[in-house]
């Protein structure tokens, strides 16, 4: 479990696509206080250390991670946001995470407000549903309010320390995103029988 609060952006350092996917990613976190099968969010996609090394570390995306999610186009030098697993005790300071996207969503328009930015966002017709005004979403790990909803469309804004703290800052209009909606909207919609 996470948090969508982000401790390092990291980079892509390379990329090995033989069978499964083999991404080697910078860090700041110090390597040596990560588990060799540890659970780190990578844009939100939980994923397992598998080897790691001065600065670095790896792990391994399967061909159906690739599919549902952006990893599929990371290249050397993408930046990521990380967020390393919850422990107990730890400050809850976003909403519970789960590392499990449910969808790719996509950045439609970027605007300034204030020192702000707002930006709206274009989820899955299958996502929709579940975001609501003043509720909670991932996105590419980040935990953020929606501020309001239209259809398909939702708005965020991301105050300075957001932008310069995660990937958004780079965030271009067009760009990928992985979603992943807020976990107690997919229960109470399945308990009134809408999923």
């Amino acid at each position: 479990m996470f948090t969508g609060i982000i401790t390092d952006v990291g980079r892509v350092r390379a990329v090995e696509r033989q069978g499964d996917t083999r991404f080697t990613i910078e860090t700041a976190f110090d390597t040596e206080t990560i588990a060799i099968g540890a659970s780190i969010a990578h844009n939100g996609v939980c994923l397992t250390v598998i080897e790691k090394g001065p600065g670095t570390y790896v792990i391994q995306a399967s061909g159906e991670t690739l599919s549902k999610t952006t990893l599929g186009g990371w290249e050397p030098g993408t930046r990521v946001n990380l967020e390393r697993a919850l422990k107990v005790g730890d400050e809850l300071g976003g909403h519970i995470v789960s590392g499990h996207v449910d969808g790719v969503g996509r950045l439609l328009s970027i605007r300034p407000e204030g020192e702000s930015l707002r930006l709206t966002f274009e989820a899955p017709a299958t996502l929709a549903k579940y975001i609501a005004p003043k509720g909670s979403v991932a996105i590419d790990g980040v935990s953020l309010t929606v501020n309001e909803v239209d259809g398909s469309r939702f708005g965020v804004n991301i105050i300075p320390h957001t932008q310069t703290a995660t990937t958004f800052g780079g965030l271009k209009e067009g760009d990928p995103v992985n979603l992943e909606i807020d976990m107690l909207a997919r229960y109470v919609a399945r308990l009134a029988g809408q999923e």
